[in-house]
């Protein structure tokens, strides 16, 4: 075997042997492994006088630590079948533009009441609730409460004016009111009507949803 021969046959052999491997390297990191618990909440969705199941899990092997919510509802047999899946509803604790570094919010605490699922979030300066309620095969957001703050100091004082926006989505009717700290008369009021049809469905929802409520 000559010496051009020689070398294109090594190379060769290189590119089958580095072809699997760099494969299984892919493989490996697209694996996700969502095993570790860390949210359940139980109560009746679809109305059937049955209990369902609200998990939310954590993947362990991705740096970025995303959450997966999942929802099982009841079925007439009395088992729980797998409704709702995302991975795109709840931030990574570390997400990637981070860098390494943690979000700073804690994971969302999930109840259910009066059959309507509620999911808690810290964000900037406060935090946002979303309800949920099961409609037609789908789980449709109907209401937004969001508190934020003013602050800038890093606390809260006689000063600091609070933001409380509710958003009816079935109305359309969204509404913002500034009060101060320990005061109850409201400084600011401000109405208007957003009209969102269809209304977004949970599956669709995603966490950087926020900004635009």
């Amino acid at each position: 075997m000559n010496g051009i021969n020689k070398y294109f046959y090594c190379y060769f052999l290189f590119i089958l042997i580095s072809a699997p491997i760099n494969l299984l390297s892919q493989s490996v990191k697209n694996k996700s492994s969502y095993s570790y618990q860390v949210r359940e909440e139980n109560g009746d969705l679809n109305h059937d006088g049955k209990m369902d199941k609200v998990i939310v899990k954590m993947d362990t092997v991705d740096e970025t630590r995303p959450l997966r919510l999942q929802i099982f509802l009841s079925q007439p047999s009395g088992k729980l079948t797998l409704a709702v899946s995302s991975d795109k509803m709840i931030e990574p604790q570390y997400p990637a533009e981070n860098h390494g570094k943690f979000n700073g919010y804690q994971i969302p605490d999930f109840v259910i009441e009066k059959g309507v699922l509620k999911m808690w979030s810290e964000i900037k300066s406060g935090n946002i609730t979303y309800h949920f309620k099961y409609n037609a095969g789908n789980f449709e957001l109907i209401y937004i409460e969001k508190l934020t703050n003013d602050a800038t100091k890093g606390y809260v004082d006689e000063n600091t004016i609070f933001t409380e926006t509710k958003f009816d989505l079935i109305t359309g009717i969204r509404t913002e009111s500034d009060e101060k700290l320990g005061s109850s008369k409201v400084l600011n009021l401000r109405r208007k009507r957003v009209l969102l049809r269809p209304l977004p469905k949970i599956q669709d929802f995603k966490f950087s949803d926020k900004a635009i409520y």
